[in-house]
């Protein structure tokens, strides 16, 4: 008889110890063998997945080739020279925010990528991002973190301050010498001035990360709660649908302004764990219980197999069945949103 070997999981955790933690006898982020994990689970997409992605005829080949849609672009140079509180999309999962007469940038990713050409432009020249505050990166993936952008910005704001996950800031130095950073688990506050009247909470995401060969799930992901005593914004980052919509909302209450991934979902069986499609968009703003939907991660990058206008007519088909307990707003790129 043969006698397999006992293989030995190492499990440890991590938070950052100078920050806050607001979830209670919270251990922090849990990591298996070095890798960060969803909550308790290890998530690592399968080679062989993609390689049946890429091996297999997508069932929607003719509807996509003949799907020319593009988000509209709208710029607002008055968002530049105005000081209320406003939001602009800028395209993919890429946003400016202006509150409380600080200007924060989330997911900057302004050019083409390696084998993914932008399908849509940049509202305005990158020389207009000037005199921001804070960079806000939900997770390492390219389409979200992008080093040409960080560099632009870097230049052109020295004084810029980066609130990243765990394990972010070595790659973000080898981008941005010298750009300060404080890197946040899940349920940990960054420490903001006190003046700027707004608190900025890392919260979890369902996602994985990988740059290269030998990182996988070595730099955490997650997702932003931005708030001030009078609203608040959920930037939900990458996330496939698990329980913690739900749990952010019994923990944190019910978010005004909902950033939401409604595309890259097609084929399931590669995306599911990671992205969210429509339906799966609007129950996990249900469970967050938000106000207003606002749709991102579609049209700008050909990422998966959906027809590039497809996510965006399902959310409407949606909201218009009143599947959505909130409404559904569609600010254009470059538009400059109230809020």
């Amino acid at each position: 008889m043969k006698h397999q070997k006992a293989t030995h999981v190492q499990t440890a955790y991590l938070q950052n110890s100078e920050l806050q933690t607001l979830k209670e006898n919270w251990p922090g982020n849990k990591l298996i063998d070095g890798m960060f994990a969803n909550g308790d689970e290890l998530y690592q997409p399968a080679f062989v997945n993609v390689l049946k992605w890429k091996l297999a005829e997508n069932p929607q080949k003719k509807e996509k080739a003949a799907d020319d849609y593009t988000p509209p672009v709208k710029p607002d140079p008055d968002f530049f020279s105005s000081a209320e509180d406003a939001l602009v999309w800028l395209g993919h999962a890429s946003f400016l925010l202006r509150l409380n007469n600080f200007t924060f940038i989330i997911d900057p990713v302004f050019f083409d990528l390696p084998m993914l050409k932008r399908r849509t432009p940049l509202p305005f020249p990158t020389s207009q991002l000037q005199n921001l505050n804070y960079l806000l990166l939900s997770h390492g993936h390219r389409d979200h973190f992008d080093e040409k952008s960080i560099k632009v910005l870097f230049r052109q704001n020295p004084g810029l301050k980066a609130l990243i996950p765990l394990r972010l800031g070595k790659l973000l130095q080898k981008m941005a010498p010298g750009m300060a950073y404080q890197e946040a688990g899940w349920y940990q506050q960054y420490n903001l001035p006190a003046d700027t009247g707004i608190e900025i909470i890392y919260l979890p995401a369902s996602h994985w990360h990988r740059r290269g060969l030998t990182d996988m799930n070595q730099v955490l992901w997650g997702s932003f709660l931005i708030r001030t005593p009078q609203k608040s914004i959920y930037f939900a980052g990458d996330s496939g649908y698990k329980d913690h919509f739900t749990e952010i909302k019994r923990f944190f209450g019910e978010p005004d302004f909902c950033l939401m991934p409604i595309g890259a979902y097609k084929p399931a069986f590669i995306m599911e764990k990671s992205h969210l499609n429509p339906g799966e968009a609007v129950q996990a703003f249900n469970d967050l219980g938000g106000r207003f939907f606002i749709p991102m991660h579609f049209g700008t990058f050909d990422l998966s197999d959906e027809p590039a206008g497809e996510p965006i007519r399902l959310m409407q088909q949606y909201a218009a069945a009143g599947k959505m307990n909130g409404q559904l707003l569609q600010p254009a790129i470059g538009e400059a949103l109230p809020i």
